[in-house]
């Protein structure tokens, strides 16, 4: 007869259980904290991208497989450094045993000599991508159960920092992936011509329209909207005006959340504010375009911020609204923060809505980009994020203003 694992039988064995945890992941990331992650930039992503060679390929899965580590191993000591009865809350441990166990998976793969190799380290890196969906929720959940534990600004310090860490590793995770099936794709082709097209390089988007991209986001959210609200609602329309020709390199994912998230709350004030109209205010967009950036302001007339919620509207650990916001993201296992898993079933949208929604917005997504691999069937779609769209959470503002100044 096997025996069976130990389990804590008091608070007492739970808590010398989680110290020995702490202790044990403290040799072995030690020498990895001493280390400086390396900042990347898109221009760099891009460059590195271009003209792929089995070497480049060989090259990146070792940058990969350093830097990652790097940034677990910051990440893991910021929360050793949290006050004892912080990380011992179950949401934030369930975090803190993510981050180890990935700092170990990929700090135990062997020197990657060969495609094999690589391959390996792709397999790792989907996986712990795939666990690491429950980050954001369970982070959050665990910070707003430990609001009166800590002083409310360095909560939104740790916040901020871990979620900026959690961009760069998946950038870099991600861009990888892409790369690395990218040339796959073109050695089975067996082309002697390794290099992309002209839209995109692994993540990188080389020329974002803005104008495009807006419209893209309004057509996906107003047809979710709709849904939630039913299909007499009126919608409210948009105006784009500006630089409607301007292009950048950007991370599409990143744009898509940022303006998805903000229309998604312009609509939803208005459709609020002006329930008994016939015809709802527009949206009103403006594309500014300078030598070195690209500005892009939202206006709308759905009443303004409430000024309970105007003085927390950047926190993530405070606010009127805690509460029901612990409430909804205990409805939340997992979240990626993107637009596309806004598109998951939940109980006011049918299955034929649901594919309608998926089949619109994939319509207008790949119109973007058919190298992006932005395509989501409804089985992935359930795969990436069970987050219910109706469901308000209070951090699409905060996680959109991370996104934007990110590469700033």
């Amino acid at each position: 007869m096997r025996t069976p694992p130990w389990r804590p039988a008091s608070i007492l064995d739970e808590l010398v259980f989680l110290i020995a945890r702490l202790n044990r992941s403290l040799h072995f990331s030690k020498r990895w904290v001493r280390r400086e992650a390396r900042p990347i930039s898109i221009k760099q992503l891009e460059i590195f991208g271009r003209n792929l060679t089995e070497s480049r390929i060989i090259n990146s899965a070792k940058y990969v497989q350093t830097e990652l580590p790097t940034r677990l191993a910051h990440r893991i000591r910021d929360m050793q450094t949290l006050p004892y009865v912080v990380v011992a809350n179950p949401h934030i441990s369930q975090v803190y045993e993510l981050y180890y166990k990935a700092f170990e998976a990929i700090r135990r793969i062997g020197e990657i000599e060969n495609l094999d190799d690589n391959a390996k380290l792709c397999k790792k890196i989907r996986e712990s991508l795939t666990e690491h969906l429950i980050t954001i929720p369970k982070l959050t959940m665990g910070i707003l159960e430990c609001r009166d534990l800590m002083n409310p600004e360095d909560l939104d310090n740790f916040m901020n920092t871990v979620l900026r860490s959690r961009i760069s590793r998946r950038v870099i995770a991600q861009h990888h992936l892409a790369l690395s099936h990218s040339f796959s794709t073109l050695n089975k082709s067996c082309s002697f011509d390794k290099t992309y097209s002209n839209e995109n390089v692994g993540e990188v988007f080389l020329k974002c329209n803005a104008s495009t991209v807006i419209k893209r986001c309004m057509t996906a959210i107003s047809t979710l909207c709709s849904a939630t609200y039913g299909t007499s609602v009126k919608i409210p329309s948009i105006q784009v005006k500006g630089h409607l020709t301007a292009t950048f390199p950007y991370i599409l994912s990143h744009l898509e959340y940022i303006i998805g998230e903000i229309l998604r709350n312009s609509i939803q004030s208005i459709i609020e504010t002006h329930d008994s109209v016939e015809e709802p205010p527009p949206i009103e967009v403006t594309i500014c375009e300078t030598p070195l950036q690209i500005k892009i302001r939202i206006s709308d007339r759905g009443g303004g911020i409430e000024p309970s919620i105007l003085p927390y509207l950047w926190s993530f650990s405070t606010g009127p609204r805690s509460t029901q916001r612990l409430n909804n993201l205990s409805q939340v296992p997992k979240m990626a923060a993107t637009i596309q898993e806004l598109f998951v079933p939940y109980s006011n949208v049918s299955n034929t809505q649901l594919s309608d929604q998926i089949g619109c917005f994939n319509n207008t997504l790949q119109a973007a980009s058919n190298n992006c691999n932005n395509s989501f069937d409804l089985g992935r779609i359930r795969n990436l994020s069970e987050r219910p769209s109706n469901l308000r959470l209070g951090m699409g503002l905060p996680l959109s203003k991370i996104y934007a100044e990110y590469w700033a």
